[in-house]
């Protein structure tokens, strides 16, 4: 399973405005010079994201985006959905009646185990949590 471009640039505009938290809201272009992302882009990131109730825009010379809630109010799997759609690895596991062979198949198995992981790992974390862990590792000595 391969992140889409869409969702892997606009985790990172999220987390550059949660890092932001509480400061005056970021203009797109600072946004896109930070995360190397391009302005074009990262304006229908924004739109989609706003759509989703994720972040907010504010007008006027001093406007920008902001996180529409608290990090600590923000799952990962929301914004995830958001820019993703729900996680799905294979048709069958979501549709048996996609294949025939769902009903003895030892791989449908693995891709239900495997869906069920990712989603909770994303439902149980916040984009707090995120922010404070990345944290955690740039403030410890130990790397490998």
């Amino acid at each position: 399973m391969k992140l889409s471009t869409r969702t892997r640039y606009g985790m990172r505009a999220v987390i550059e405005l949660a890092e932001n938290s509480g400061k005056k809201p970021l203009q797109l272009k600072l946004i896109a010079q930070r995360q190397d992302i391009s302005v074009k882009y990262l304006e229908q990131l924004m739109s989609i994201l706003r759509s989703g109730g994720i972040i907010r825009s504010i007008r006027g010379a001093r406007g920008g985006y902001t996180l529409a809630r608290p990090a600590n109010q923000i799952k990962i799997s929301e914004i995830f959905n958001c820019l993703e759609g729900p996680v799905i690895t294979a048709e069958c596991v979501d549709d048996e009646d996609y294949c025939e062979r769902v009903a003895d198949c030892a791989a449908r198995i693995l891709w239900v185990k495997v869906q069920h992981v990712i989603k909770n790992i994303m439902e149980s974390l916040t984009l707090q949590e995120l922010i404070d862990r990345a944290k955690d590792r740039k403030g410890s000595d130990y790397q490998i």
